[in-house]
Order: C-alpha cells, then sequence, then structure tokens
C-alpha cells in the first residue's frame, strides 16, 4: 500500500459498519454526518493534548481573556485509491501566529513563506504607508489647514461687520434724504442727494476692496495648503496603485481545483460576482484548504464539518465546539467552483419548509387582516422560494391594494403578523411601527437557566458582511437595539421568556439573547446563533395597535405552540 500523505489521519476508532454518505455535504447548511462527528472529536482531542505549538484560545483559566483569539477548524473525511478512509484537517486563517502547522493541510499559497513575493511587496506598500502617514502628520500641514480656517473666518467676520455698518450707514443716508427734502430747496437737495450717491458707491468699492484683499490672503495660503495636499494625495494614489496591483497578484496565486481537474484562480472565480474582486482573506478559509489538498493528492471527498475551538469573539457569536456552515462571502464563490463535479446532499435552502402549513386568519376587515404565521413559512417570496405570507395573502384577497407587508417575521418565528389591504391602511401601520407605538411581545425558549427574573439587553446589531444573513454586535457602526425580557418559567435545561423587543432590528431576539453579553444562551432551535432542533423556540405572540382607519385599540394574542 502507497504511503499516505502526513495530512492524512487515520480513524482511531472502527469506522466500518458506518454507512457512507451518498453525496458529499452541502456545505452552507448540513447536520454534520456521523464519520465527520468521529474525525472532529479525534481532531478536538488532538488539540487539548498538543504540546508541539501555543495559542491562546482563552479556554483555560489562566488564558488572557483580552488576547485569546479563537477558530474555525475544519475536517475533511476521505477515501484514497485503495478504499481507506481517513481525515484532513484546517484551520482558517492562522494560529499560533503561522498559516501551516505539522498534521494540517498547508495554505493553498503561503504568503508568508521566505521565498515569497508578498513580503518584498508588503515591505514597499509599508514604506510608502509610513511616508503618507508622516505626511498626515507633519506640523506644516495642520498649521496650513488652521491658517485657511482661521483666515476664512476672520474674512467672514470682517464681512459681516464692514456689510452691517454699510448698512447703518444707508439706514442714515435714508433718513438724511427725507430731512433735507423739507428743508432743502429743489437745487440744494440734488448737490446733496449726489454727495448721498457717492457716499454709497465709496461703500461698494470699499466691499469690493475688502473682499479682494481678504481672497487674496486666503488664496495665497489655500495654495500652499494645495501643494502639500497634492503631495499627500500622490502618496495616497501611490499606495493605493500598490496595494491594487500586491492584491491582484496574490489572488492569482490562489488557484483552486476542482473533482474535474480544473484551475481558477481568485480573480477569475470573483470576476462572475456582484463586487467583482475578492473580499480580503479570501482563500484562507478550512474548506477550500481541505478540498484542495484532497484534490491534488486524489484523495476522494466523502464528507465534511467545520467547528469552533475557542472563546468567542466579542461581535460575532461562536460557540466553542458547535458546527458551523461554511461563510457565503468568501467561501461561496470559491466552493461554486471546487464542488463541480461532485454530487452534494440536497441545498435544504430550497426546499419550502412552509409549504403544507396552515396560515390562520386572527382578524380580517376591509383594511388590514391578522395572521399567525407558521415557523417555517417566510413572510415574504424569497430568492428560490415564492410561497410565504405575502403571496398567499395576496392570492386570498386579489382586491388588495399596496405593498400588504407592513413588518416581517423570520422565516423560522411564528406568530403575529398584521398586514394592510390598502395603502392608506399601509402608511398608517408602518408609521406606527417607525414610531415604535406598537405593543407586541415575544415568547422565547433559550438553552439554560436565567438567573434573574427580569433585565433588559442593548447591544448594538449590524449585519456580519462575511456571513449573510447572521448579525453581529458592534459598538462603532451597529444601529441601536433594545429588548426588555422577564423570566415565565423554568425547567431544569431551559428558561421560558417573555421579550419586549422596543426596537426591531433583523435579529434582534435571537442575537440578545446568543451573545456573551446578552444572556450567553442561545434560543432553542436557533440554527445561527446555537443549535439546530425541531424548530425555533420563537413566538410572537401579543400584538398590540392602532386601526389605521378608525384609531380604535386592538388587540390580538395567539399562545405560542411549543
Amino acid at each position: 500500500m502507497p504511503q499516505q500523505p502526513n495530512c492524512f489521519h487515520a480513524f482511531q476508532q472502527d469506522v466500518s459498519a458506518i454507512k457512507l454518505p451518498a453525496r458529499f455535504t452541502f456545505p452552507f447548511y448540513y447536520q454534520p454526518h456521523p464519520l465527520a462527528e468521529i474525525a472532529a472529536e479525534q481532531l478536538q482531542q488532538t488539540l487539548l493534548t498538543n504540546n508541539n505549538w501555543q495559542h491562546n484560545f482563552g479556554l483555560n483559566a489562566d488564558d488572557d481573556p483580552d488576547s485569546a483569539v479563537g477558530k474555525m477548524f475544519g475536517i475533511l473525511v476521505v477515501q484514497d485509491q485503495q478504499g481507506q478512509l481517513g481525515y484532513l484537517s484546517a484551520f482558517s486563517g492562522k494560529v499560533a501566529d503561522t498559516n501551516a502547522l505539522p498534521g494540517f493541510v498547508p495554505p493553498v499559497f503561503d504568503m508568508l513563506s521566505k521565498d515569497s513575493f508578498f513580503k518584498d511587496d508588503l515591505a514597499i506598500i509599508t514604506k510608502v504607508s509610513n511616508e503618507y502617514k508622516q505626511a498626515l502628520q507633519q506640523p506644516l500641514y495642520s498649521q496650513l489647514q488652521r491658517q485657511v480656517s482661521e483666515q476664512n473666518q476672520a474674512f467672514d467676520k470682517a464681512l459681516a461687520q464692514f456689510k452691517g455698518d454699510a448698512s447703518e450707514r444707508k439706514a442714515q443716508r435714508k433718513q438724511q434724504r427725507a430731512q433735507a427734502k423739507q428743508t432743502l430747496s429743489e437745487q440744494d437737495y440734488l448737490a446733496f442727494e449726489q454727495q448721498l450717491s457717492q457716499a454709497s458707491v465709496i461703500d461698494k468699492l470699499k466691499l469690493r476692496d475688502l473682499k479682494v484683499l481678504w481672497q487674496q490672503r486666503i488664496q495665497a495660503t489655500q495654495q500652499s495648503l494645495d501643494s502639500v495636499e497634492a503631495e499627500i494625495q500622490s502618496l495616497a494614489k501611490t499606495r493605493r496603485k500598490l496595494s491594487n496591483r500586491l492584491q491582484k497578484r496574490l489572488f492569482s496565486q490562489y488557484r483552486f481545483l476542482n473533482n474535474l481537474g480544473e484551475r481558477k484562480d481568485l480573480n477569475d472565480i470573483f470576476a462572475e460576482t456582484p463586487f467583482k474582486v475578492p473580499p480580503a482573506g479570501a482563500g484562507e478559509c478550512a474548506a477550500p484548504k481541505l478540498l484542495q489538498y484532497a484534490f491534488e493528492q486524489a484523495l476522494a471527498p466523502i464528507c465534511m464539518a467545520e467547528f469552533w475551538w475557542g472563546r468567542s469573539p466579542k461581535s460575532e457569536i461562536r460557540r466553542h465546539k458547535h458546527y458551523y456552515p461554511s461563510c457565503y462571502s468568501k467561501c461561496q464563490p470559491i466552493l461554486g467552483h471546487m464542488l463541480e463535479g461532485l454530487a452534494l446532499d440536497e441545498n435544504p435552502l430550497l426546499i419550502n419548509p412552509g409549504k403544507d402549513k396552515h396560515l390562520a386568519i386572527v382578524y380580517e376587515d376591509n383594511d388590514m387582516v391578522v395572521v399567525n404565521k407558521p415557523s417555517g413559512l417566510l413572510s415574504v417570496p424569497g430568492k428560490n422560494i415564492d410561497d410565504s405570507v405575502y403571496s398567499r395573502i395576496k392570492r386570498q384577497y386579489p382586491q388588495a391594494t399596496g405593498p400588504l407587508i407592513v413588518h416581517r417575521l423570520d422565516m423560522s418565528t411564528s406568530g403575529l403578523m398584521v398586514l394592510a389591504l390598502t395603502s392608506r391602511a399601509n402608511k398608517a401601520l408602518q408609521r406606527q411601527f417607525v414610531e415604535r407605538s406598537v405593543n407586541k411581545n415575544y415568547i422565547a425558549e433559550v438553552t439554560g437557566i436565567v438567573e434573574a427574573d427580569e433585565g433588559e439587553i442593548t447591544l448594538p446589531l449590524t449585519l456580519d458582511i462575511d456571513d449573510r444573513p447572521r448579525q453581529k454586535v458592534c459598538f462603532d457602526t451597529g444601529k441601536p437595539a433594545h429588548t426588555i425580557y422577564k423570566v415565565m418559567q423554568r425547567t431544569a435545561t431551559t428558561t421560558r421568556l417573555s421579550m419586549y423587543p422596543k426596537t426591531g432590528r433583523t435579529h434582534q431576539l435571537r442575537v440578545h439573547c446568543a451573545h456573551p453579553q446578552g444572556l450567553n444562551m442561545a434560543i432553542v432551535g436557533d440554527e445561527h446563533y446555537g443549535t439546530k432542533a425541531d424548530r425555533l423556540r420563537l413566538h410572537a405572540e401579543y400584538l398590540q395597535i392602532k386601526h389605521p382607519i378608525t384609531q380604535k385599540v386592538l388587540s390580538f394574542k395567539v399562545a405560542a405552540e411549543f
């Protein structure tokens, strides 16, 4: 039997009784195959007992939490040409300050190697970048900026003072005219009027001279400032040009194989995407590394899984040892190419889980409809699935006008939704949601025991652009999000909560429950921020609004069915 590559790891237990999957893992939505779970557990045991390298994952009591960095690891179960099963392992980015560790598959391109052009080119960019920073910080630059600002302020002040004085003189001349008309002869009045006109002309000339004087002063200083800024902009342009050139050259080195033997680099792969340019870090995730090594070594991919190891980041929600799908922004285009020629598990995102679920009408009149949305049904048509609350109500009320939708619930969330049947009603109802005058509460079951009987969470949220549609906490760019909660019931392992969102951010309740700075307990069944179950245990139980036409206060309540 030929010697296996040094990254190939044999299973330490007998797996011969486990049936191989008929198709390869769909990496963006999956439940790990038993073989993948065994491989992941074996890798995790290796991580626990490793003495060959050091990395602060934040798992030990004496680890510095501020410098702790968790990482995404991946395993790929493979079969060699003799039919022997084993697995490959990889990590995303760098671990222990390196992108290559013994036992893990190597990076697709090692930009950190001593022979790589990356370090030399980066040194040149760093030199230009430092010159740019020094130019920005030079005293002359800030001095000229301050001078221009002060001169403009002085000019505005002088101009305002002159115009004020001129206005007073003009008013005095008007009064003098009126008096002269009463006391002077016609001939003397004409002579006096000429004197006043000359005084008016003199004011205009002085105003012109004042403007010219200040404009010359400001222009001289501005020219000096423009000269300095031109130098700064030239350095910025050079840095940008060098960075773009290095980035394009770097991306051309990341050439990915697929099962058909075809290669494509990152520039070609992302040219077909809306953004055209690969995002930073593309090609450094675990999944592409694993598949690349397998194809190069003629190892057949069987199944894969990725898990988080270590402390959760401050913004994203990642739980130690939990499995996660591959990210969309970096990995979807790459894996789309690499998985060509492989039979994949069916994409669950193309399946409509709400197909056979009943949409109950809770209230209806000529202006609005309130429904009880079942978990699994979309609020509005998706990219691949048309069936939704919107499409069903559109068919059921063909006479309805306007956009119908006033607010939304996540596909996995059940509960009360109000829809407008007229444009007038839609505007009135939407205004209530915008002004936050709508009263609503949700029932949620979280995976843990909430100690406080009540509380509030105010973590600002923003879209995780690297992993849509997931949200993350960001105190710099996040939008304010406010949730109040009260404990309804505790079991041995879960807590039932009544939750009152004061804002309506995407995934607000889910993130506020799951984030370490929130409750640090994911909602049961939350596949984005926790662990998948039979369903997401989140239900919009209560809704109070004013009727969009009559202004009568209406209240609706539907109990959660979990």
